[in-house]
């Protein structure tokens, strides 16, 4: 019988603790969140734009992402001709990096790019409102900041 309590114990707080999931290479959840991101990358840094994923999370509706904007082909971006750099919207002296971070909320069938940053971005991370509303795929952010 004790066996029994502590399996079902065990059982119920597994159950209980929220975790993320990377979303599988070439899911459609993948393909969404990606795609949810990629106008905005677009408008600041010209089409096309390809991502490379070094971090993607999913949970309960909600998502993280730490993607590096590319040309096709692995090209890098010259974001000094960049339609954002050429309008005003990037300044270099925060530097030219094409690292964006991403907060993801899905709204019935589609993911939506909430809230993001482009180049530096350590700053976002202890914004309490974030941390809280997305503490299941940014805990470890908000606690390493």
């Amino acid at each position: 019988m004790k066996r029994i309590l502590l399996m079902l114990c065990l059982v119920a707080s597994g159950l209980s603790a929220e975790t993320w999931t990377e979303p599988a290479v070439g899911s459609q959840a993948r393909r969404d969140m990606l795609d949810a991101m990629r106008p905005h990358a677009e408008w600041l840094l010209g089409a096309p734009v390809q991502f490379v994923v070094e971090d993607l999370r999913q949970a309960n509706g909600l998502g993280y992402g730490y993607l590096r904007a590319q040309r096709p082909g692995g090209r890098q971006i010259d974001v000094l001709s960049t339609p954002g750099y050429l309008r005003g919207d990037i300044d270099i002296e925060l530097g030219d990096s094409t690292d964006i971070h991403a907060l993801f909320q899905r709204s019935g069938g589609t993911w939506v790019a909430l809230q993001w940053t482009m180049g530096p971005s350590d700053v976002w991370h202890h914004w309490d409102e974030y941390c809280r509303v997305f503490d299941v795929v940014i805990r470890d952010l908000c606690q390493a900041n």
